[in-house]
């Protein structure tokens, strides 16, 4: 086994009110930046995880976003590629 590190990026779903990315737009207008059309905000998770491959990293990480880590309802994830870390091999 491997240590693979998989980053995630979980948003609002297109459409669910993003009360936090409102308050940021409105407040980045009032600084003057005009142009905003839109803000969401979400989160940004890494999760180091044993496994034999990068693909079996990946499929565990998705796992865990679909059971827990991610509400299906009002957020959508994005699984970036993994990264192989030093020192985790097993």
């Amino acid at each position: 086994m491997q240590l693979y590190r998989v980053p995630v990026q979980i948003i609002p779903r297109p459409g669910i009110l993003d009360p936090q990315g409102a308050a940021v737009a409105g407040a980045l207008r009032t600084l003057g930046f005009d142009n905003i059309a839109d803000i969401r905000v979400g989160r940004f998770i890494t999760v180091d995880v044993k496994a034999t491959d990068a693909q079996d990293a990946t499929g565990m990480v998705r796992r865990m976003c679909e059971k827990l880590l991610a509400n299906p309802v009002i957020e959508d994830f994005v699984l970036e590629e993994p990264t192989l870390q030093p020192g985790g091999q097993s």
